[in-house]
């Protein structure tokens, strides 16, 4: 059965970066930058991104492309059918479990799109808040929408590498950046917008704890995808000139400027009307719509389409993210199983649409949906996040760093040594010492031991 492969190094760009890019990007890492130290945070981020990130990120592009296949038969393929197959094992079962509740989050920003169509959103603090309580509450509406998400996702992916994902993302990574350089334009002409931009960016060193430098450290790994076979399946799509750390350097690169940006887009407008942003969901739901509502009340007009932005932006970014996640799950069962790619995507959409519908419940109309105590959406969240992004990650660190033969891994970072061979030596340190180290204390922080 032929492959796909992406035709263009910018399509490997933006469909790769539009996999790390979400609504994590929009609102989790201006709220951590802004709370633990500003400009500080962002150093350390940005220095965490060099030090795990990039290389984590090159390691996992060396499995999928030296194999040319599914995450699962490129670990057997590069093992030997050793047990190290398990970690794409891992990773396909970890995306599908991501894809199935962050459906029920992007539902949610696809309903609110259509409110702010219809201009349903802007109000009042207690209008919001009620608004959002009734929505996501009630027995079919979030399932609707996060089954209509999924079911979005799946027409692209049924299209294969090049006419769906690929085309997709070099339409919606523009669209999205374009959509947050307006919005951040205008957050940042509103009268005392300085302020939000000084929380974001001025740096308070006194904030700065080891617990900070874990936090900008998990950050930088959740913020790329590592752990999750996304990279290792994409990858699998690049051609033999592609240049596996310049890419990796450039998708760094355009993920931390849209995470900055969307900084600049929320800040500036809640300090103008004197309202300090929450952490979590709230915030996107909860406190935007009141903060759209009060900015531009001398010409609602604006107000109005503001919102519409907005909450455009924040379903391009979560599109962005869910093909990715889809597209794992499709390319194992088409290549494992010889089924067509329609077919395949079907199955993915229909396990993802089944997790959708129970963690929607478990957070509004049936919350006696638990496990450990967890509403079964927190719990999903907290297994993925705390336990198998993390290990997965480690593992295909060690697995590049210790298992495969080091002169297959010097053949693929290096294009068959015609170039960047001076940083192989550097990459090979990091993989194999300092990323499973920084992994490791990630994990044991995000389980509470540090």
């Amino acid at each position: 059965m032929e492959r796909g492969n992406f035709g263009s190094k910018i399509g490997i760009v933006l469909a790769t970066a539009g996999s790390a890019v979400g609504l994590g990007n929009v609102w989790r890492f201006p709220y951590m930058a802004g709370e633990n130290g500003g400009a500080a945070f962002i150093i350390i981020y940005v220095g965490c991104i060099l030090l795990l990130g990039i290389p984590g990120m090159v390691g996992e592009f060396i499995v999928g492309r030296r194999a040319q296949r599914n995450a699962a038969r490129a670990y057997d393929q590069l093992s030997g059918g050793r047990p190290w197959r398990y970690v794409g094992y891992l990773g396909i079962l970890t995306s599908t479990i991501i894809l199935g509740f962050y459906a029920v989050v992007a539902g949610w920003c696809l309903q609110y799109l259509y409110a702010s169509l219809a201009g349903q959103v802007l109000g009042d603090a207690d209008y919001a808040s009620g608004y959002f309580a009734e929505f996501s509450s009630h027995p079919v509406k979030p399932v609707v929408w996060g089954m209509a998400f999924i079911l979005l996702t799946h027409l692209v992916v049924v299209r294969g590498v090049r006419r769906g994902i690929e085309r997709a993302s070099k339409w919606l990574m523009p669209v999205l950046l374009v959509l947050l350089v307006v919005l951040v334009v205008a957050s940042c002409s509103l009268p005392g917008a300085m302020r939000g931009v000084e929380f974001l960016f001025k740096p308070d060193f006194t904030k700065v704890t080891g617990t900070v430098v874990l936090e900008a450290l998990g950050q930088a790994f959740f913020s790329l995808s590592l752990g999750t076979a996304c990279l290792c399946t994409y990858a699998s799509y690049f051609s033999r000139d592609t240049r596996l750390l310049p890419s990796a350097g450039q998708i760094a690169v355009l993920d931390t400027l849209i995470a900055i940006l969307s900084g600049l887009m929320i800040f500036p407008a809640a300090f103008s009307v004197g309202v300090s942003p929450d952490s979590g969901l709230s915030l996107i739901f909860i406190t935007l719509p009141n903060v759209f509502q009060q900015a531009f009340a001398a010409v609602p007009a604006v107000g109005y389409v503001v919102s519409i932005m907005f909450y455009a932006l924040l379903v391009f970014a979560a599109l962005t993210s869910t093909i990715s996640m889809h597209e794992i799950g499709t390319a194992f069962f088409t290549e494992e199983y010889q089924l067509p790619r329609r077919r395949s995507a079907w199955v993915i959409t229909v396990v993802a649409s089944l997790l959708c519908v129970l963690c929607a419940w478990s957070v509004g109309a049936f919350s006696g949906l638990q496990l450990m105590g967890l509403s079964l959406m927190d719990f999903c969240d907290l297994l993925t996040a705390d336990v198998m992004l993390p290990l997965g990650s480690m593992l295909t660190c060690l697995f590049v760093g210790w298992y495969i033969p080091r002169d297959v891994v010097y053949d693929e970072f290096t294009n068959g040594g015609r170039t960047l061979q001076r940083f192989f030596a550097v990459f090979l340190f990091a993989v194999r010492y300092v990323c499973p180290v920084c992994i490791a204390l990630v994990f044991l922080h995000q389980l509470g031991v540090i």
